[in-house]
């Protein structure tokens, strides 16, 4: 049987296991629950009642975070003309055409977030092994693939998030650092179940959020009463 650490064993002292907890409740614990000496990222995970292996049933999407996620994002825009200029002026980190798609073949991958225009996922497409794997493919269901390149740059860079369910019906993603404090993050958590809530499938039956937990890097999960989504959502 693995040996659980110290500070976990005391962190998970603090949790009821069996309660269900309420998400401002829960945010109140989760600072008491930190024990990292770097600046813990808070993270949200949802299992949903879909069947992803049904096309009609993948949830898939992105929301702008009001308080964005706390660290530094390195966008790259595939573009040409007015719109690598536009790119540019917003703040994109990487811009270009046929130099950036060569750069990447041989190899370099230093960038965080990827956009393109639509006339240029042509030859995007070719990076398509490269890029898709590493969750970097621009999509136009994620809005990606756009001509509205400023305001797609300037939204990444204050804290975007993308999210799709995997296999077996589950969410995991980011909602910020434990630093910015209670209201914050519950400001960026109730964005985006506001988000998964709006994306639910027409062919999904039942309960759609069927259970939810938050934690922060280190910390155990807390276990949060899927009612909250339910009451949120009116």
């Amino acid at each position: 049987m693995a040996k659980i650490a110290k500070k976990y064993a005391e962190a998970i002292k603090k949790v009821d296991r069996e309660k269900r907890y309420d998400m401002e409740e829960a945010l109140d614990l989760l600072p008491q629950m930190t024990y990292a000496k770097f600046d813990e990222t808070v993270e949200i995970a949802l299992r949903l009642g879909v069947d992803p292996r049904h096309s009609d049933q993948m949830v898939r999407g992105s929301v702008a975070l009001p308080n964005g996620l706390g660290k530094k994002v390195r966008v790259l825009v595939f573009a040409k003309g007015q719109k690598e200029k536009e790119a540019e002026e917003a703040g994109a980190d990487f811009f270009g055409a046929e130099e950036l798609i060569e750069k990447i073949q041989k190899g370099w991958l230093d960038f965080d977030k990827a956009i393109a225009t639509p006339d240029m996922m042509a030859m995007v497409s070719k990076l398509g092994k490269v890029l898709g794997p590493r969750g970097l493919m621009p999509n136009p269901k994620v809005g990606t693939v756009t001509f509205d390149v400023a305001k797609t740059v300037k939204e990444m860079k204050a804290g975007r998030v993308e999210f799709r369910v995997d296999k077996a019906g589950n969410l995991h993603i980011p909602v910020g650092k434990i630093s910015f404090g209670k209201e914050k993050i519950l400001e960026n958590v109730n964005s985006l179940l506001d988000a998964i809530v709006r994306l639910k499938p027409p062919s999904s039956k039942g309960t759609y959020v069927k259970g939810i937990a938050i934690c922060t890097t280190m910390s155990p999960g807390i276990k949060i009463d899927p009612a909250y989504v339910r009451n949120l959502s009116r």
